[in-house]
């Protein structure tokens, strides 16, 4: 199982990008996948900035927003063997020359808490890893409102993925052990056309509305959070 997911936010400027891509596609996330433990990887592309009510103002956190960089382990202590600023270190001048034309880069290793499975989710081939299109938040919360954040998405949000209409393949609840962000949920779907169709049902069910308040208060985002991004590599079958 893949219970440890690296996270990677960044922008690219228009210099250099083809390069990037070439080389990333190509190259480097092949690379990644030689390593042991390492289990998928995964570049997506935002089509969209998150819509929720606050996010973090600390000029200290980095950011990028435009690509995501998702890989997939075993466990999160996969990532710390090395971790990611040593195999940066390891890269051949020409890659890390590439890596350093990421901009307002930010990063978090996360372990997975839970997951459930979406109504799609047996006609998904998962051994490409991640869907099509996903939609990751990434968040911290007062540590006095955790509790009541844990038993929300235990009893109401996730159990809902396995029942509302639509291309909904799983949501997976992360908690960091690196990186800003203590918090991340992700979702994954067959489309963006199949988000939209979920969230139009889902966000109106009963309770719903009540959380959504209460996140407005209590919940702070990273920047652009949450994302929702169309998967670039590897390709969508058409």
């Amino acid at each position: 199982m893949d219970r440890g997911i690296w996270i990677t936010w960044y922008d690219l400027p228009d210099a250099g990008r083809d390069a990037y891509l070439s080389w990333l596609h190509q190259v480097y996330m092949p690379w990644l996948l030689q390593r042991p433990g390492y289990l998928w990887a995964a570049h997506y592309a935002s089509i969209e900035k998150g819509d929720v009510r606050k996010h973090t103002d600390d000029p200290s956190v980095p950011a990028g927003t435009r690509y995501l960089l998702l890989v997939g382990a075993e466990h999160a202590h996969v990532f710390g063997t090395p971790g990611p600023s040593r195999l940066t270190a390891e890269l051949p001048p020409e890659g890390r020359q590439l890596i350093g034309l990421r901009q307002g880069e930010r990063m978090n290793l996360m372990a997975e808490v839970t997951r459930i499975e979406g109504p799609r989710s047996a006609l998904y081939d998962s051994s490409r890893g991640l869907g099509p299109c996903i939609q990751l938040g990434s968040f911290n919360c007062a540590w006095q409102h955790e509790e009541e954040m844990l038993a929300w998405y235990a009893q109401a949000r996730m159990p809902a993925m396995a029942t509302t209409p639509g291309g909904g393949i799983r949501i997976r609840k992360l908690a960091s052990i690196a990186g800003w962000a203590k918090h991340a949920i992700l979702y994954e779907f067959e489309s963006v056309a199949a988000r939209n169709e979920y969230f139009a049902a889902h966000q109106h069910l009963p309770d719903m509305k009540p959380w959504l308040d209460w996140v407005g208060q209590w919940l702070v985002h990273a920047p652009g959070s949450s994302s929702l991004a169309q998967r670039l590599w590897p390709p969508v079958a058409v």
